[in-house]
């Protein structure tokens, strides 16, 4: 006996036949699926064969064209100075002895070291024993010239004294002849003896005048020759007083430039202060914006993540490597923590000019030399000549060739083999 088997339902499946309205439906969509494929590949093949090549859009970096206010700047690097760090150098050579060694922190009139010079101080002993004499002669003409006063003043006395009396002895001589009891000759007499210590009298008050003239003036030449030789001690004071070397500011020592107990000549170069609390930075410009820097310019000094404005303050006249050093003082208050000889960035503001079309900067303005761009147009670079003006850090100016809202392929454009059409795929 066969086993009992499990039926299917194929005896109970019947064939349908659909209606004429749907089929035609289903053809109708597949053409159109179709034709809309052919029609893609169509318009992609022509891309492909209106492109010189094909370049991967990944590979590339597009910007667009802006306008507004470009800002023409440079980035420099610097570093950080004093702005006050005076230099001290030796007024007259000697043995010189530091009292400050480099680094140390010192205050204005401290004393950094002392030069030892026997032959400056052997000749402030001789020029103030000069003064000292002169001193004591100036003091005995002043002595002489009131003794010629007085003897002067006592002859003018005597000389007014005898006028008077020979006035009075004229007086009872008139009278005396106006009653007969003195002659005409005693009379004449008389009036002669008056008329003699007139004279005498005029003349003394000349010779009083002329000595107390000619005794002023030799008081005034000895005075004068006082007056010079104590200008000369003074002076000579002053240069011993700098043989103490003090710190003309506030601030540390930089650079000490000889050792101690050591010989120094005149003039030569000894300690320098550096004044931390006015610090400045010294950029160093490339030469071919020497023309464009000015005074008064502003400036941004990055230090570390603090941005601080500044000012150029300096122009260096010379071109030293090609490069331009420039000096930027800070506006208001430094930032803190800055020390001597820091490296720093900067970038300095040359000009603004609005209304400005302008691009993002990019390799493409050295690999065409700025004279060609390409320009995207419905995912095809064509290749378009140009005119660019002055880049700054960030931007370039355009002259000629482009207008706002263009897209412009600023990086990779050295795969494109100076083709005049390129073919960016996604």
């Amino acid at each position: 006996m066969e086993p009992d088997m499990i039926r299917d339902t194929s005896a109970q499946d019947r064939a349908v036949t659909p209606p004429s309205g749907h089929r035609r439906r289903g053809l109708l969509a597949k053409a159109a699926i179709g034709a809309a494929a052919v029609v893609a590949l169509v318009l992609l093949v022509m891309g492909w064969s209106s492109s010189d090549r094909s370049v991967s859009a990944a590979r590339v970096r597009i910007a667009d064209v802006t306008q507004g206010t470009f800002v023409r700047d440079v980035a420099v690097e610097g570093r950080v100075v004093a702005a006050v760090s005076p230099t001290l150098y030796a007024p007259v050579g000697g043995t010189i002895t530091l009292t400050a060694q480099a680094g140390a922190t010192v205050k204005r009139g401290d004393v950094l070291a002392k030069i030892d010079s026997p032959e400056l101080t052997n000749e402030l002993a001789r020029e103030q024993s000069t003064l000292a004499s002169l001193e004591a002669e100036v003091g005995r003409q002043r002595i002489t010239a009131r003794q010629a006063s007085l003897l002067t003043r006592r002859t003018t006395d005597e000389a007014e004294l005898a006028l008077t009396t020979a006035q009075r002895e004229l007086q009872r001589a008139e009278r005396g002849h106006g009653l007969g009891v003195v002659s005409e000759v005693d009379l004449l007499a008389a009036r002669d003896a008056v008329r003699s210590a007139e004279i005498r009298l005029s003349h003394a008050r000349s010779d009083n005048g002329l000595a107390q003239q000619s005794t002023a003036f030799d008081l005034t030449t000895r005075e004068r020759a006082l007056e010079r030789q104590s200008l000369v001690v003074a002076d000579l004071q002053r240069r011993v007083e700098d043989l103490q070397i003090r710190a003309p500011v506030d601030g540390i020592v930089g650079t000490v430039s000889v050792t101690d107990r050591a010989v120094v000549v005149a003039n030569a170069p000894l300690v320098t202060v550096v004044d931390l609390s006015r610090l400045e930075v010294e950029l160093e410009a490339p030469e071919t914006y020497a023309d464009d820097l000015g005074i008064g310019m502003s400036a941004d000094v990055r230090i570390g993540s603090v941005q601080a404005p500044g000012k150029i303050s300096a122009i260096s006249p010379e071109v030293v490597a090609s490069r331009v050093r420039v000096r930027v003082a800070f506006e208001g208050e430094q930032p803190a923590g800055l020390r001597q000889n820091q490296r720093v960035n900067a970038r300095i503001l040359i000009d603004e000019r609005a209304d400005t079309l302008m691009l993002p900067r990019g390799p493409f303005i050295e690999a065409q030399g700025g004279r060609t761009a390409w320009v995207v147009e419905d995912g095809v670079a064509v290749r378009r000549p140009i005119r660019l003006g002055t880049a700054s850090v960030t931007h370039v100016e355009v002259l000629e060739g482009l207008a706002v809202g263009e897209s412009v392929v600023i990086a990779g454009t050295d795969t494109f083999d100076d083709a005049e059409r390129v073919q960016l795929n996604d």
